[in-house]
């Protein structure tokens, strides 16, 4: 039988356990996916807490949304997706497991460039950045100011918006600047005189914002520097967007994303693998834990390891 991490009530990491589950053969319009690699996220461990609202738990939920892996079925009329295919699964519900079925629309081919676990760790970020920019008009003449630039939202952001021609400036601590530099940012240490550093960094001024931080100081500092509220938005603070006239991608936003916004989500799969594929896009990898492990995975996430976390049924 097929294995997956569940859990039935909200609350910390220990709240998710490994399952015995059976797994439905693909029906029209969808495959079954082999899951050799597992992205964490960061909307995982919400959901879990319940710090993100999901409603009652009414029975054993699945966990995760971005992974990678082959194909091992296909649904009766399916024709554009391959069994032995590599893909990778993004959008979906219960990628903490060993294999999944799912919408022949969340999987997209694995060019054998990108390893499974950095497939995996494509979904959130890469739609996220991708489509946030695309949102915010991002293009060649901009300077873009990206709060929180090492994780791994943070990291493709710089990455999209740089190879589009705009300058970014990225906050992080210290140790992390190498990385953006590598990136293509210029990093600027976040705390006290965060206003001035940036000024320094961008002399011509900030031209659009993405705040993937969430600190009071991140917001108020952004209001300060772009002079067009409509292009600053947050990932984290959607609560508070609306009353501050910022703009906000999910991040606990009362807003639901547009069908356009949805599209360019899904969009920026293809986009991003086919980037990695020449070498113009890279993830920066973290530690890897077994299946069974979820729940330290968890509170690696929590500690704020450098790179993405992958599970490894």
């Amino acid at each position: 039988m097929a294995q997956a991490i569940e859990y039935i009530q909200f609350g910390g990491p220990e709240v998710l356990t490994r399952a015995e589950v059976t797994s439905p053969a693909p029906g029209a319009g969808e495959v079954t996916v082999r899951i050799d690699a597992a992205g964490v996220n960061p909307i995982d461990a919400k959901i879990r807490s319940g710090l993100r609202p999901t409603g009652a738990i009414t029975a054993p939920r699945r966990i995760g949304g971005d992974g990678a892996g082959t194909v091992i079925a296909v649904g009766p009329d399916v024709e554009d997706v391959a069994v032995g295919q590599d893909v990778i699964v993004f959008g979906a519900t219960g990628t903490y497991a060993t294999e999944i079925t799912v919408p022949t629309g969340c999987v997209q081919p694995r060019p054998p460039q990108v390893s499974a676990a950095e497939g995996a760790a494509l979904g959130v970020p890469a739609g996220t950045a991708y489509q946030t920019l695309r949102s915010l008009s991002v293009r060649a003449g901009d300077t873009v100011l990206v709060h929180g630039g090492s994780g791994a939202v943070g990291q493709a952001l710089v990455q999209f918006a740089t190879l589009w021609g705009a300058a970014v400036v990225a906050t992080a601590s210290g140790r992390r600047h190498d990385r953006l530099r590598e990136l293509g940012a210029i990093p600027v240490a976040y705390g006290d005189g965060l206003e001035q550093r940036v000024r320094a960094a961008a002399p011509a001024g900030i031209t659009a914002v993405v705040d993937v931080a969430g600190t009071d100081e991140a917001i108020d500092v952004s209001l300060r520097l772009a002079p067009d509220r409509a292009r600053v938005a947050t990932l984290v603070r959607g609560a508070d967007a609306a009353a501050l006239g910022i703009r906000a991608f999910l991040g606990g936003s009362p807003e639901p994303l547009t069908p356009r916004q949805q599209q360019l989500r899904a969009e920026a799969m293809p986009v991003t693998l086919a980037l990695m594929a020449a070498g113009r896009f890279s993830v920066e990898l973290g530690p890897s834990f077994p299946l069974a492990e979820a729940a330290e995975a968890h509170r690696a996430l929590a500690a704020g390891v450098d790179g993405k976390i992958t599970l490894i049924p």
